[in-house]
């Protein structure tokens, strides 16, 4: 099961997301995304990622966008904040993350 909400704050647009962001999952993900980005209207925009327990190569190729984009992560546990450092990392030195993951 996965899910997406979005909601708008006053200059905050956040998107959550709740399950494992693999597969086919990730396509909506992006489709939300993309929605989320034309919707922004100079608003930050922030993914709570909270509530995700798993992500795949290609959900950690859709974080890399966002966080390249600008997009503000909230994360909690042991995993998802080490992806994200490690996303960010990556992202910050031009690498694609599965080369980071390598180092």
């Amino acid at each position: 099961m996965f899910r997406i909400t979005t909601q708008t704050a006053d200059d905050e647009l956040v998107m959550k997301l709740e399950g494992s962001l693999t597969g086919a999952w990730v396509r909506e993900a992006d489709t939300c995304w993309r929605d989320v980005m034309t919707a922004m209207d100079g608003r930050r925009v922030r993914i709570d990622l909270t509530a995700v327990c798993h992500v795949d190569a290609a959900g950690r190729e859709l974080m890399t966008v966002m966080h390249r984009a600008g997009a503000q992560f909230v994360t909690r546990g042991c995993v998802m904040p080490e992806i994200v450092r490690e996303i960010s990392e990556s992202a910050d030195a031009g690498l694609p993350t599965e080369a980071q993951s390598a180092r």
